[in-house]
């Protein structure tokens, strides 16, 4: 199957999956769960969840911040990756893949069957990514539009969903990640990279930081059948913080 059927075939489905989301739940249920407030930090959006203020989302013009030189010795993304464990044959979900940069280096470790679906709001993000693979080379990345509440990912069809930088961004985060752990397999993971809020040298705004404590208490929710598996703790400034996705009892 080329991955270009695939990739109709995985928006497709996420469209019936997103339609079905939002006949579950009721307004006032989505209503409730998050709170404004006028006094917040100005590099949030005022929107707070589970006690957390939101960020602003970084745009289009912050690519060639994502592409950097110096993220490398930053960041150190060969050894995320490489602490990721990833298998030939995996299907990886780069959810906010921005212009594809740690999708590229996931692409490798996937092959010969594998790929990496990059996943992002922006069409400009999208365009920039397909045209980053296509210089280097790379030919296992599919690029899919996603949703302020949606990933436009197929059920049961990801080995692991990465969200670098990402997931405090997420303008409803409780709905993308009902959505995220619907698309994994079961023992599938996802994988949360963030900014340490534990540690007060990470020069970063403190609204692109995040604790494992407040990750585990979103994550861990009883109906995204996610359990924590592990916080890897190699990277300069972040975590990776691993949740996996249980088997339903038979």
């Amino acid at each position: 199957m080329s991955r270009i059927i695939v990739a109709l075939l995985l928006l497709l489905s996420s469209v019936l999956n997103a339609q079905e989301q939002r006949n579950e739940e009721s307004p006032a249920a989505a209503s409730e769960r998050y709170l404004w407030h006028a006094d917040h930090d100005p590099n949030g959006i005022g929107k707070f969840y589970m006690g957390r203020e939101i960020a602003h989302v970084m745009g289009f013009a912050g690519a060639l911040w994502l592409e950097r030189d110096t993220r490398e010795e930053e960041e150190r993304l060969t050894l995320l990756v490489k602490s990721l464990k990833l298998k030939p044959g995996d299907v990886v979900a780069d959810i906010g893949a921005g212009s594809g940069v740690i999708s590229a280096i996931m692409a490798e470790q996937v092959l010969p069957t594998g790929y990496v679906i990059g996943v992002d709001v922006q069409d400009e993000m999208l365009l920039r990514l397909q045209e980053n693979a296509r210089k280097k080379g790379v030919t296992n990345i599919i690029p899919i539009k996603g949703s302020q509440q949606s990933s436009s990912l197929a059920p049961s069809s990801v080995d692991l969903a990465i969200l670098v930088d990402v997931y405090h961004e997420f303008e409803f985060p409780y709905e993308m990640m009902a959505d995220i752990s619907k698309a994994l397999k079961p023992g599938g993971r996802v994988a949360l990279v963030e900014y340490r809020m534990e540690d007060p040298t990470v020069p970063i705004k403190l609204v692109h930081k995040m604790s494992q404590k407040q990750a585990r208490a979103e994550v861990e929710q009883e109906e995204f059948n996610m359990k924590w598996t592990e916080t890897i703790g190699v990277l300069p400034r972040q975590h990776i913080i691993v949740f996996t996705k249980q088997q339903l009892p038979e």
